[in-house]
């Protein structure tokens, strides 16, 4: 790999970053995160990176805060330090939920955040499976989003009977995303008429598609607390469906999650590592699949000035 490139991490997700290195077959660079007596934050990047092209990986997971200033303090250090192109990795951007104003005197503070980015120095963005794709307007610079539709649908292809199967939307706003995931696997495709009353709360409506004696595959963007999930696997039961198997980008598993996935009609449930899963979250129906080398593959397009997009087509 070209020297002038370099890869540093915050501490969200170290384990990704470090398998991106090694589908590269480069070292993370080296950066010290510590804190004052005071609970300041200080960042120290620990090699030259003077007219480097530098990538940062770093999610936004709990303590969602704390990896943000992590995020920000490091970007102005390496802006500090003359990197000459810094490129924010970002594989799960929570606040992508938070696109728009929904309530009255609030803010969409994913504007906020992609604005706060570069003002700290970002130069780019390389992201995956946002909430709301539109979010990507909300950067003065260039995005590449990513997304993680054929990995875990080839997952879903090399290791289940598709025979009489079928894709499930859990609610209008999700028709677009579970649409690319039927074609990926030449599979129909059933919506479920859903309204959100809350952030926890979701009224089911009537199903639109054949799904009696299929197996039904759910794809989301993400997995949080997984109770509005919990109503749409009863909906499709009640409808006479067969199987259930449940996919996501990013499985940020808070609250009960867990403990309900573990008691749900679900056969399996298949989710990415951009969110790490720590072993207390492991379930024996859960398989975590790996987006290091699609993230690697579009760190090195981006740095040798290539197609991002042309490895999707």
């Amino acid at each position: 790999m070209n020297d002038e490139l370099r890869i540093f991490t915050g501490s969200s997700n170290p384990k990704l970053a470090g398998e991106i290195c090694r589908y590269l077959d480069m070292p993370l660079s080296p950066l010290k995160i510590s804190r004052f007596s005071n609970d300041n934050m200080h960042v120290q990047i620990m090699e030259n990176v003077r007219e480097r092209d530098v990538f940062v990986v770093q999610s936004f997971t709990p303590p969602v805060n704390d990896h943000i200033m992590e995020l920000f303090i490091t970007l102005d250090a390496l802006r500090s330090a003359s990197a000459r192109r810094i490129t924010v990795v970002i594989p799960y951007y929570s606040y992508a939920r938070s696109d728009k104003k929904d309530a009255p005197r609030i803010s969409i503070t994913g504007r906020l955040m992609a604005d706060l980015m570069v003002t700290a120095g970002a130069n780019r963005v390389l992201t995956m499976d946002l909430h709301a794709p539109q979010v990507q307007g909300f950067f003065s610079i260039p995005v590449d989003h990513l997304t993680a539709i054929p990995t875990i649908a080839d997952h879903v292809r090399q290791n289940y009977d598709l025979t009489r199967a079928v894709v499930v939307a859990a609610d209008v706003g999700s028709v677009k995303r579970a649409g690319f995931f039927a074609r990926r696997l030449n599979l129909p495709m059933a919506i479920i008429d859903k309204r959100r009353i809350s952030d926890t709360n979701v009224e089911q409506g009537s199903i639109v598609g054949e799904v009696r004696g299929c197996d039904a595959f759910i794809f989301e963007d993400e997995i949080a607390t997984g109770t509005t999930l919990m109503a749409t696997l009863h909906t499709l039961r009640d409808a006479g469906v067969r199987k259930i198997y449940v996919g996501a980008t990013h499985p940020v598993f808070c609250g009960r999650a867990i403990e309900l996935f573990a008691n749900a009609p679900v056969e399996a449930l298949f989710v990415t590592n951009t969110v790490d899963v720590p072993p207390e979250k492991h379930l024996d129906k859960l398989t975590v699949l790996s987006v290091a080398p699609l993230l690697a593959a579009a760190i090195e397009r981006i740095h040798t000035g290539e197609s991002v997009g042309a490895l999707f087509s």
